[in-house]
């Protein structure tokens, strides 16, 4: 009777297996993040679930974190999860800085991707008590090299915070190579340097910080887009007298060897995202402009991107 019973289970498995054959389910989905929570992947990652979830275009999104080594760690994971059609990361302009000198810059390559997101300009803050008032202020004392004055940044080398960090650095005529700053691990380790002065000032995502600054904690001087951001009362660099222009982006990618039926079922979840009144709600929230390019035109715009970031790291020193 044993015997039978396990025949009987045995045939009910293939049988319901060969039923729920087809396209993987939109409703079982998970996005990793691979950096720590509360900085600007974890918030791009947590606000793209909710708004699938709240427009029914996925039953259930599951966001987790996986960091380490400049979210490399998290990108070698993605990887070996080959042919995972229910797996996606989140990335963006940090994450192409990060794989520029470890042996992980291949599986950038490797990696299927989905499409870039948003863009979104970084600010220079200070705490709310800083001496500093104007952008200007903060420039006349970093040139005459006054004692202790540090900056912050919550990426590493190569991510949108240091990159932005040396690019004014270099515009106002000091030697980017020889600049010391502080180097956080993400957003949150950053907002708490801020806050306890362990820095004097930091280059972050203009959204990261937008309850701290609307609760009256911090001050921006400046944002680094082509325009002022929404509900942030801070100039551009060019208004402030000086060329400069540079934005941090984000997107998704997910595992290679998946099926080129799951691709184009991904990239369309993405599509009807970005038309929903939830995901426009979001970008106006977070101050973030729509830079929506999915596929094989994020595939060159990454292979551009990467190409980039190398030559400002050597120009950089």
């Amino acid at each position: 009777m044993r015997r039978g019973l396990v025949a009987v289970v045995s045939l009910l498995a293939v049988l319901l297996g060969g039923c729920v054959t087809g396209p993987e389910r939109d409703d079982l989905l998970r996005i990793m993040v691979p950096v720590p929570a509360g900085g600007g992947y974890d918030t791009t990652a947590r606000t793209a679930a909710l708004a699938l979830e709240e427009s029914g275009l996925v039953e259930e999104v599951e966001v987790f974190n996986l960091s380490g080594a400049a979210g490399t760690t998290g990108l070698t994971r993605l990887v070996h999860e080959s042919g995972n059609g229910r797996l996606i990361m989140q990335m963006g302009l940090g994450l192409v800085g990060g794989t520029q000198d470890k042996s992980s810059s291949r599986y950038l390559s490797e990696a299927t991707p989905l499409a870039r997101l948003i863009e979104e300009p970084e600010a220079v803050v200070v705490p709310q008590d800083s001496p500093y008032r104007t952008f200007g202020d903060l420039v006349t004392a970093w040139r005459r090299g006054e004692p202790a004055l540090r900056p912050g940044v919550g990426s590493h080398p190569g991510g949108p915070d240091h990159l932005a960090l040396m690019v004014i650095a270099e515009d106002i005529g000091l030697d980017p190579a020889t600049v010391p700053f502080g180097r956080y691990d993400g957003g949150g380790e950053l907002l708490a340097a801020i806050l306890s002065h362990r820095v004097d000032f930091a280059l972050t995502g203009s959204a990261e910080y937008r309850h701290a600054i609307a609760a009256g904690q911090l001050r921006v001087l400046a944002v680094t887009g082509a325009e002022r951001v929404a509900g942030i009362d801070a100039p551009t660099l060019r208004e402030t007298g000086h060329d400069l222009e540079l934005v941090n982006w984000r997107g998704l990618m997910a595992p290679p060897g998946l099926t080129a039926r799951r691709r184009a079922e991904l990239i369309g979840l993405l599509d009807r995202l970005r038309d929903t009144p939830q995901w426009h709600r979001a970008l106006r929230e977070n101050g973030w402009t729509d830079a929506y390019l999915p596929g094989e035109a994020f595939g060159r715009f990454l292979t551009t991107e990467h190409r980039r970031v190398a030559a400002l790291l050597t120009r950089f020193g």
